[in-house]
C-alpha cells in the first residue's frame, strides 16, 4: 500500500554492508550520508541478514561497536523467502522482491549497486519485474564494479569458459543507466575479460564496456580523518598499548593477496624498524597462517595482531603510525583494484605510505608513496629504512602532500560526480 506521506527523493544502495569488513561497506555508508546532505529524504541500504553473513565466513566487525547511521538512513535486511525445499536463492529472492516494492511505490529513486554479483543482478531483475507490473516506475540505476567482481567472477567464468555466467553478469552491468568502476585499472580489467569472451564466443561486450564504463573512486568521509582530536588519538593509542610513532601499521583483510607475510619478513630485516613494533589490524581467512609466520619471525616479540579494531578507532591508530604498509600482490583470486586504506592513512596524517604498484594502488596514492615491487621483502625493508629515518620536516612535508592528494576522494565530491553523471541535479549544500 502506498503511504500518504511519500518521500520526494530516494537513494537505495545495494551492498554488503556493515558488519562486513570491507572498504566498500564503508563507501556505501559515505554515499548514504552524502545523499542526506544533498537533499534525499529517504536513503536505504539493502543488504543481507546478519546470520547469513556469519555463515559465509566473511570477516566481520565487532557487532557491538558498529557506528550508527544518521537519521534518515534505513538499513534493511530482508528475510529469506521460501523454505528448505529451495536449496538456494531464498535470500536473493527476498532482496529482489523488496527492490520491486521500492521501485513501484511512486517515489523517484536512484538505485546504486556495489558489487555486480549478486547486487547488480538483483537490481536488473527487480527493474524488469517492476516494469512488468504496469505500475509507474521512476528509477535511475548506477552499477559500480569492484575488484572481486572481475577477479572472482568474470575472469573465473572466462577462464572456465563458463559463457553463460559471464554473459549474464556483463549484460546486467551494461543494462544499468550508468556503469562505473572503482579505478581505471578496474575498467581495463573489465574490458580485457570481456574481450576474451568476445573472441571465444563472438559477443560484443568489450566495446560496450570501454564506451560506457567510467571511473568513480571510492567515497571517503575525509573530515572524519582530517579533524581528529589529538587527545582522543592519545587515549585510543594508550588503550591499545601503542606509542605515537612507535609502530609500523598494516590494516586490511587478512588474506594472501595483501602481502602481510612479505611485510613481516621486511619488517624483521629493517634496521630502522628495530626499535618499533609491527601492528597488523584486521580479520580474515589467512589469520591463523599469518600468526604462524609472525611467530617464526626473528621479530616475533615485536609483532601484534589486533582483530577487534572498530571504525571509530581506526583513524586514530592510522594517525599514530610511523609508517603504513599495504604490500599487496596480484594473485588469481584477488588483485587490489584501488586500496581504500592507503587513502585513509594519507588523510589521517600518519607516517609515510609504502605500497606496491599492483592494480589500482597508484591511483590511490599518486606520487606520494614509497613504491616497492610486489612480493619483495628486501625492498620493503629498504622502504621502511627510508621512511623511518626521515627528518621531522621531511615527514611533515610528505604528510601534507599525501593528504592534499587524498582529499580528491571526499564523499561529497564523489557523490556529486555520480549524480551529475546520471543526469540528476544535486543541491549546492556544504559537507
Amino acid at each position: 500500500m502506498v503511504s500518504s506521506t511519500l518521500p520526494t527523493r530516494r537513494l537505495v544502495i545495494v551492498v554488503r554492508a556493515d558488519p562486513v569488513i570491507c572498504g566498500h561497506s564503508v563507501e556505501a555508508r559515505n554515499l548514504a550520508e552524502a545523499a542526506l546532505l544533498r537533499g534525499f529524504d529517504d536513503v536505504r541500504i539493502l543488504t543481507w541478514p546478519i546470520g547469513l553473513l556469519e555463515a559465509t565466513g566473511l570477516p566481520l566487525k565487532p557487532a557491538d561497536r558498529i557506528l550508527g547511521y544518521s537519521h534518515g538512513i534505513t538499513v534493511e535486511r530482508p528475510e529469506p523467502v521460501g523454505d528448505y525445499k529451495i536449496p538456494d536463492g531464498r535470500h536473493l529472492t527476498a532482496l529482489t522482491g523488496r527492490l520491486v516494492e521500492l521501485f513501484t511505490d511512486g517515489v523517484p529513486t536512484v538505485a546504486m549497486s556495489l558489487y555486480l554479483m549478486p547486487h547488480t543482478l538483483a537490481v536488473a531483475d527487480a527493474l524488469t519485474t517492476a516494469r512488468a507490473t504496469g505500475l509507474p516506475v521512476n528509477v535511475t540505476t548506477i552499477a559500480e564494479a569492484v575488484g572481486s567482481d572481475i577477479t572472482n567472477v568474470v575472469r573465473a567464468a572466462v577462464a572456465a569458459d563458463d559463457f553463460g555466467a559471464a554473459a549474464r553478469l556483463l549484460s546486467a552491468y551494461l543494462s544499468q543507466d550508468q556503469c562505473v568502476a572503482v579505478s581505471r585499472y578496474t575498467i581495463e580489467a573489465i574490458v580485457e575479460a570481456a574481450a576474451e569472451l568476445d573472441i571465444r564466443h563472438g559477443t560484443r561486450f568489450a566495446a560496450a564496456c570501454r564506451q560506457r564504463v567510467g571511473v568513480s573512486y571510492p567515497a571517503i568521509d575525509t573530515a572524519a580523518w582530517t579533524t581528529l582530536d589529538p587527545a582522543e588519538t592519545a587515549r585510543v593509542l594508550d588503550a591499545r598499548g601503542l606509542e605515537p610513532g612507535g609502530y609500523v601499521l598494516s590494516l586490511s583483510r587478512l588474506m594472501p593477496a595483501k602481502g602481510i607475510d612479505d611485510l613481516i619478513a621486511g619488517f624483521a630485516a629493517s634496521r630502522a624498524a628495530a626499535g618499533t613494533r609491527l601492528v597488523v589490524v584486521g580479520r580474515g581467512p589467512g589469520e591463523e597462517q599469518l600468526r604462524a609466520v609472525a611467530a617464526a619471525s626473528p621479530a616475533a616479540e615485536r609483532i601484534t595482531f589486533l582483530t577487534d579494531v572498530d571504525d571509530a578507532e581506526k583513524p586514530h591508530i592510522m594517525a599514530g603510525s610511523a609508517a603504513y604498509v599495504l604490500a599487496t600482490k596480484p594473485l588469481p583470486e584477488f588483485v587490489e583494484t584501488f586500496g581504500i586504506t592507503l587513502a585513509e592513512s594519507m588523510l589521517a596524517g600518519g607516517g609515510p605510505v609504502i605500497t606496491t604498484d599492483v592494480g589500482g594502488t597508484l591511483e590511490a596514492v599518486g606520487d606520494t608513496a614509497l613504491v616497492v615491487p610486489p612480493g619483495d621483502p628486501a625492498a620493503i625493508a629498504r622502504a621502511l629504512d627510508a621512511a623511518l629515518t626521515l627528518t621531522g620536516r621531511e615527514r611533515a612535508e610528505r604528510a601534507a602532500r599525501a593528504r592534499g592528494y587524498a582529499l580528491r576522494f571526499g564523499r561529497m565530491r564523489v557523490f556529486d560526480a555520480l549524480m551529475t553523471r546520471a543526469g540528476l541535479a544535486v543541491r549546492a549544500m556544504s559537507a
